[in-house]
């Protein structure tokens, strides 16, 4: 990370000042776990966000979307356990009933309100838990910690990070839940972040849906997308800093950038059954959309995540995934690097050692894929994890 910034030990969603946050077990998972939650800014905030391309959309999504036109947001409740999707109407209506309980808790406009949800997909929410639970949540500085716990279904551990901008003096702060359903162009993913950055807000929308690009738009899983998908980013000015926009937002973006890349990285490491994060970079591609695109399909390929997770060099996989990305590549100029080791140079299989490959596959949580088309100028990287007998057992009885 640059010298300007520094993380933040246990730095969450609060770490920026004015933020508060607390969250309570109102009985929507029937587990005993924090299912319920609210983030709360103590002045009105410019807020943006990025939601799911799927074409089903959640009843949170779409309440969101709407009270997001208006650029102005103050608080976020969310729920696990429930997604709200597909249930009609009613979602609508419960989705609205959420912000409204929140608003009237917090004494600000309904309409400041964003309403976020994941789980199960076709069930409607217990809104007699969500009342009671809503108002028995007590908010603090110290609650990011529960709130990022209360965001999680099939998440083994939370997902938060926050970095201090030395040179302004302000904060970003983040946390996210996803395990399943993850693929890029969101997932079944949520992700709040925060600031006390004073920001345009035009460059606002703009630097989230950069930073995005770049981390939860390059990740997978297991190839399927959610109806839930929302990223919010809320900036409340309380730093007192020179309003940040696109002439002076440089060390803006980019520590957001490493915070949404922290975050997406911990998603994909996190995957349902995972074993090993896998990293994919793809160099000397025409350009960055293309790079982009053969680092996704590359993560994303069953083949791939299936040998990885049993130490299988076949790094036959990462070829035939890249050749069907259909970019642009010549196999004469191809090179294929699996965890530091040249297994392909100028489209030719090299002398490599499969017993050392196997064995750097098997001591190791992390994969390393390099690609260099040796095109032109473009890169990208893409993560994912290994595809287990676990992911199996977790999505075969995921309702039952």
């Amino acid at each position: 990370m640059s010298s300007a910034y520094r993380i933040i030990h246990s730095g969450g969603v609060t770490s920026a000042k004015g933020f508060l946050a607390g969250a309570v077990h109102a009985g929507i998972k029937s587990a005993d776990e924090l299912d319920l939650a609210i983030l709360h800014s103590e002045a009105p905030c410019a807020a943006a966000g990025v939601f799911t391309t799927n074409q089903i959309k959640s009843a949170p999504v779409i309440t969101s979307q709407r009270h997001l036109a208006g650029g102005r947001a103050q608080a976020i409740v969310a729920n696990s356990g429930c997604a709200n999707a597909c249930v009609g109407q009613q979602g609508l209506v419960d989705a609205l009933e959420m912000a409204g309980l929140a608003a009237a808790k917090l004494g600000i406009p309904l309409e400041h309100v964003l309403v976020a949800s994941t789980g199960v997909i076709g069930v409607p929410l217990p809104m007699d838990r969500v009342t009671s639970g809503i108002r028995g949540i007590q908010l603090s500085r110290e609650g990011g910690y529960h709130f990022a716990r209360a965001i999680m279904t099939t998440d083994t551990r939370p997902k938060e990070m926050a970095v201090k901008i030395d040179t302004g003096e302000f904060i970003i702060g983040g946390a996210a839940k996803g395990a399943g359903m993850i693929h890029p162009h969101l997932a079944t993913m949520l992700c709040f972040i925060t600031t006390d950055a004073l920001l345009d807000a035009g460059f606002l929308q703009s630097s989230l849906q950069k930073a995005v690009a770049i981390s939860f738009n390059m990740i997978s899983i297991d190839g399927d997308t959610s109806p839930s998908d929302s990223v919010f980013l809320l900036a409340n000015g309380l730093a007192g800093n020179e309003a940040i926009s696109f002439n002076n937002g440089e060390a803006f973006q980019e520590a957001l950038d490493r915070i949404c890349v922290h975050l997406a990285r911990s998603i994909a490491r996190d995957g349902e059954g995972a074993t090993k994060l896998i990293e994919v970079a793809v160099e000397g591609a025409k350009d960055q959309a293309e790079a982009c695109h053969a680092a996704r399909t590359i993560a994303s390929s069953s083949s791939v995540k299936t040998a990885m997770h049993g130490n299988d060099p076949n790094w036959g996989r990462i070829v035939a995934a890249l050749g069907g990305s259909r970019v642009e590549l010549v196999q004469e100029r191809l090179d294929v690097y699996l965890n530091n080791i040249c297994v392909m140079k100028q489209g030719c299989p090299t002398p490599c050692d499969k017993e050392e490959i196997r064995a750097s596959l098997a001591i190791a949580d992390k994969v390393l894929i390099r690609v260099c088309l040796n095109l032109g100028s473009g890169q990208a990287t893409a993560w994912g994890c290994d595809l287990s007998e676990e992911y199996v057992t977790i999505n075969s009885e995921y309702t039952t």
